[in-house]
This record gives C-alpha cells, sequence and structure tokens, in this order.
C-alpha cells in the first residue's frame, strides 16, 4: 500500500513542521510519498523541510494559485495509489491515517472518507461534517439555529456526531481527507474556479454524482488548528470570499438561477443580522467591540450580495493588503472588479 500525502501551504511553517512531525510518528509502516506546495508565501518552508525533512518533496509555486489549484499542482506528481489531502495546520493521531485506509476499503463505494476535527482543546470541531451547499442552509447558518435544533437535516451532523461507527455524511472538510488517487483524477481533482473555500464541498459533491460515499469516521482523530493559513484579521474578507465561494457552487452544482435565490437570501440574512446587532450595541456596551466588528463584516457581505462585484484575489499581495486593512480597522476594498 502506497500513500502520498498532499500539503499546500500559506504562511503556516511553524503549523508544517508540527503536521509532519505528526506524519512521522503516526504513519510507521505506510510506504510514504510527501509533497508540500507552497503557494507563493515565501515563509521559509523551503529552507525548514530541506534541513529538517528532507524527505519531502518540495514545490514553491510563485504565485497563489489558491487552495484548489494549488493541490491540482502537486497532485501532477502524486505516485501512490492513496491521496491524503492535509493542512499544514493539523495533527495527526495516532492510528487515524490507518484507520481512514481500513474504512475506505472496507465501506462499498467509498470514495471519500475523512476523520473526526478536533480543535486544540480536543472539543469538537463542527465544520468537520456538512451538509452540501444549498441556498437556505446557507442563508440561515448560525450557531444559535444549530443549538436550538442540532437534529435538523439543514446541517445533517446529528447521526455523524453521535456515532461511534463511521458515518455516509454529505461533505466532509478539505483540511483531512483521504480517497484513492484515482478517485481524484476521475473527479478532474478541485474545481479550479475556486480560490479559497468552497472546493471541498464541490469535490464531495462531485464524487457524490459518481454514486461515491463520503464517510467520516468518529475512530480516526485529528487535531486542525484552524486559522494557520489566516490570520483573524481577515475575517470580514473571508466571510465575503466564504459568501463568493458558495455562488460558485451554486452556478457550478445548480445553475445561474439558483445562485440569485443564493445572493437574494444572503442578503436578506445580513440585513436581519445588522439588523439584531444594532439592537444589541446599545445593550451590550462591554461587548461593544466586538459588535462593532460583526456589524463591518455583516455589511460588507450585503454590499457583495446586493453588487454585481466579484472579489478576484490575485495573489498573496493582495491577501496581506487586506490583512493590513482590518488590523487598521479601515474598510476593506475589493482589488478589482469585472
Amino acid at each position: 500500500m502506497t500513500l502520498s500525502i498532499l500539503i499546500v501551504n500559506w504562511n503556516s511553517k511553524d503549523y508544517l513542521r508540527k503536521c509532519l512531525q505528526s506524519v512521522r510518528m503516526t504513519c510507521v509502516g505506510i510506504s510514504l510519498q510527501v509533497i508540500v506546495v507552497d503557494s507563493a508565501s515565501y515563509d521559509g518552508c523551503g529552507a525548514m523541510l530541506a534541513g529538517e525533512f528532507p524527505e519531502v518533496e518540495f514545490i514553491q509555486c510563485p504565485e497563489n494559485l489558491g487552495f484548489g489549484r494549488s493541490n491540482n499542482l502537486g497532485f501532477q506528481r502524486v505516485r501512490g495509489e492513496y491521496l491524503l489531502l492535509l493542512n499544514p495546520d493539523t495533527e495527526l493521531h495516532p492510528g487515524a491515517v490507518a484507520r481512514m485506509l481500513e474504512v475506505l476499503n472496507s465501506v462499498p463505494a467509498a470514495g471519500i472518507a475523512a476523520p473526526r476535527l478536533l480543535n486544540a482543546d480536543g472539543s469538537l470541531q463542527c465544520t468537520c461534517v456538512r451538509a452540501l451547499p444549498t441556498p437556505l442552509n446557507r442563508a440561515v447558518d448560525s450557531e444559535v439555529l444549530r443549538r436550538w435544533s442540532p437534529r435538523s437535516s439543514l446541517w445533517s451532523t446529528w447521526e455523524a456526531f453521535h456515532s461511534a461507527q463511521p458515518v455516509t455524511v454529505e461533505a466532509v472538510s478539505g483540511a483531512c481527507m483521504v480517497m484513492r488517487a484515482d478517485t481524484f483524477r476521475s473527479l478532474g481533482g478541485f474545481s479550479p474556479q475556486f480560490f479559497m473555500y468552497g472546493e471541498d464541498m464541490d469535490l464531495c459533491a462531485k464524487a457524490r454524482r459518481l454514486g461515491l460515499k463520503v464517510v467520516h469516521i468518529p475512530g480516526a482523530q485529528v487535531v486542525h488548528h484552524g486559522g494557520g493559513s489566516s490570520s483573524k484579521q481577515l475575517s470580514r474578507f473571508s466571510a465575503v470570499m466564504m459568501r463568493q465561494a458558495g455562488e460558485t457552487y451554486m452556478v457550478l452544482n445548480h445553475g445561474a438561477m439558483t445562485a440569485w435565490i443564493y445572493r437574494g437570501l444572503q442578503a436578506a440574512s445580513a440585513v436581519v443580522r445588522l439588523l439584531i446587532l444594532l439592537v444589541m450595541l446599545p445593550m451590550r456596551p462591554r461587548c461593544r467591540g466586538a459588535v462593532l466588528m460583526s456589524i463591518q463584516k455583516w455589511w460588507e457581505v450585503l454590499m457583495w450580495a446586493i453588487s454585481t462585484v466579484r472579489l478576484r484575489p490575485k495573489g498573496a499581495s493582495t491577501i496581506r493588503a487586506f490583512a493590513r486593512r482590518d488590523a487598521l480597522g479601515e474598510p476593506s476594498s475589493e482589488p478589482a472588479s469585472d
């Protein structure tokens, strides 16, 4: 059995080191190929790999292609029978990879297998299992509604989070997923229309259309620190990019009309949330800063939803510029428009 592990790095050198250390400790006995693609962050990971992990194949990409296209680039070097897509800000628990490979080979028609993702404190990371995006579930998604109706089919997570056995689900996080290399090839890899966010949902949708199952495996556990490749200062920019990725998903999987419905519901959702936040503002003076940040975020989502402008990140410099604006508390602007 041969396994290729593919990792895309963007400003995550320190996380990447811990990730690769966990790979070394937990993948003993598995014939490994490890590929790291640096998507133009030039954070020194190449030198770190050469000095500490000489067995790793390193690709320095001269421009930030985004997550999906960088994975597609690295996949060109894959030689293993199996493929593990792994974020640099993850750490494998002992036995996690072996268990994923076991389930992939034992569950009939299994196409993609993924572990239970944990936060750094050991708590469940709820985004490891998702319902495939629809205009409605993306408009109403919130922590409050998830707490009020955890069994709802809008989220499709209850069975997965309350089972000790592998469960077939709609979609899993791209932070860690394993499949046969031929499966990734037959799916055409990640759709290049995505820059960041949404590629994993689209890949799961493509697998399901081929009659393949997406399986969540509670017995395989992986820590996902989250934010290793993107600063918390990017929250407002990320919020818009997530919704734009959602629109791209709707176009690719459901057509232009569904994408317009998605935009409309995103606008309505932003308006409702803004009204709630404005009511909260004078009632919670101690949380004023956090509420103002949320107002800013949802205002930008609303502006995106009612416009015809698309954010078009052209690489790392664009994303860093947004981070600087957010850090300074300045309103972010879109780098380019159609």
